[in-house]
């Protein structure tokens, strides 16, 4: 576990571990003339700023607004684009009843809570709010 109840340790990572891939908008962009947010997204950087450790945990793709989105679809095949979505590694650690999904061979998750519930339960981040 990364973290343990209440605020971050700011402890390094002792081993490596498998690094799950966060498919996510950029933190603002250009959508129907207007600067634009996605706020699933924003509540996962929120989430990644506040225990920056997950870093480590992630390989973080930016993926643009327009669909589909060809980094997502090409791994987890056509009508797959959202974002946020988490795709684990193989080798990394599930939480039982969770709700992942599989496709093309991949597990993944594709709602900001569920992914937060995931670091909660995986690396002892706070679980969300109502979870």
């Amino acid at each position: 576990m990364l973290f343990r109840s209440g605020w971050p340790r700011n402890k390094r990572i002792r081993k490596p571990m498998p690094r799950d891939t966060l498919f996510i908008l950029p933190m603002s962009f250009v959508s129907e003339g207007q600067n634009q947010f996605c706020p699933e997204c924003s509540e996962l950087w929120g989430l990644i700023g506040w225990f920056p450790d997950l870093k480590a945990t992630l390989e973080i793709v930016h993926v643009g607004i327009d669909h589909p989105r060809p980094a997502i679809s090409a791994l987890l095949g056509e009508g797959r684009h959202n974002a946020p979505t988490l795709v684990l590694h193989a080798s990394s650690e599930r939480v039982r009843g969770l709700g992942y999904v599989e496709a093309n061979g991949h597990t993944y998750l594709a709602s900001a809570r569920l992914i937060a519930r995931h670091f909660a339960a995986i690396h002892g981040t706070p679980s969300p709010r109502g979870e």
